[in-house]
């Protein structure tokens, strides 16, 4: 069994940390694969998904379960309660402190999960410092977003960064909020731009990272049948719970997909029928632009699922990609 914090291929003390990035839009099939690799190289996982880090909200993240794990530690998950204020920042800290655990404990740390800035966050170690303080632009924006509304706020990006318009969900208040503010105390630098910069970055770890991907038609069908799987397992009793317990639609918790469309409902202002099929629209739309996000990423390997027989092929061959580019032991644990 391989030790990461103390093997052959980590060996001057400036070599960089391993990391395996299992990333790609929702419902390709992210959890099982990245927990069989997992299992196969003695590795732990890390969450990068925005929404599961939230306690009790399990059924609309999709959130691994007990026997989903199967045995393999998982980490940022269930680490926030829903009216707490996850963000990036956070992240960032919490994420390299997992690594930092893994590899004390001779494990292979994977990255998984579809929110592309998390992963970049992380890949390239970039410096939020100047983003982390409240400031007064932050305040102002915040309140014309109660006063206005998200869309208000998202045609004003759209006229100043319309690339980050275009890759923020106009009902993301925090993201479209970060933008607005970076560019008004950048000196005018757009955050797109800084984004595409932070890119060209060199990564801060010796990463194998990995897309999954599959044919647009089927992974819209994949999506659909999760909406009404999570509909039958009880997505707006989950949401009633939560709404019962004190939170408001504008809670950054309530603006992911699945919670965003229910809380309306569950207000009076549609049906659920309703609410099922703006999930489903919306649920393709970020698809879409998790794909676009990582197309522009570099050194992506990307796996295309329908080119395998099964999920026992697909993982063979990451596997063999992954021992190969970290000059592991061809041999499987």
């Amino acid at each position: 069994m391989s030790n990461f914090s103390n093997n052959s291929f980590l060996a001057p003390a400036e070599a960089k940390k391993p990391l395996v990035i299992i990333a790609g839009p929702t419902a390709t099939g992210k959890t099982a694969v990245s927990v069989e690799l997992a299992a196969r190289l003695n590795g732990s996982i890390i969450s990068a998904d925005s929404m599961q880090v939230y306690r009790g909200m399990d059924i609309g993240s999709a959130k691994v379960t007990e026997e989903e794990k199967r045995g393999i530690p998982h980490y940022l998950i269930d680490v926030a309660d829903p009216e707490d204020s996850w963000n990036v920042v956070r992240f960032q800290k919490e994420a390299m402190n997992a690594v930092d655990a893994i590899l004390a404990e001779g494990r292979l740390p994977f990255l998984v999960g579809g929110t592309g800035f998390y992963i970049q966050a992380l890949l390239y170690g970039i410096d939020f410092t100047q983003m982390e303080a409240d400031s007064d632009d932050r305040a102002s924006l915040e309140e014309a977003a109660r006063r206005d509304g998200p869309q208000a706020l998202h045609r004003r990006l759209q006229e100043i960064d319309p690339e980050a318009a275009e890759a923020i969900h106009p009902n993301n208040v925090k993201r479209i909020i970060r933008a607005l503010e970076f560019a008004q105390n950048s000196g005018g630098l757009k955050i797109s731009e800084h984004n595409r910069r932070e890119r060209m970055r060199e990564p801060a770890f010796n990463a194998v990272f990995f897309v999954l991907t599959m044919d647009r038609k089927k992974l819209y069908e994949r999506i659909d049948a999760r909406v009404d799987l999570m509909m039958q397992k009880g997505l707006a009793d989950e949401v009633r719970r939560l709404r019962a317990g004190g939170l408001t639609a504008s809670d950054v918790s309530m603006q992911g997909i699945g919670y965003r469309q229910i809380f309306p409902a569950l207000e009076g202002e549609y049906s659920l029928d309703e609410a099922v099929r703006l999930i489903k629209r919306d649920s393709r739309h970020f698809a879409k632009r998790q794909l676009t996000w990582f197309r522009r990423e570099k050194n992506v390997i990307w796996i295309d699922a329908d080119s395998f027989a099964d999920r026992q092929k697909m993982s063979d061959t990451m596997e063999e990609m992954i021992r190969t580019r970290l000059h592991l032991p061809q041999e499987k644990v």
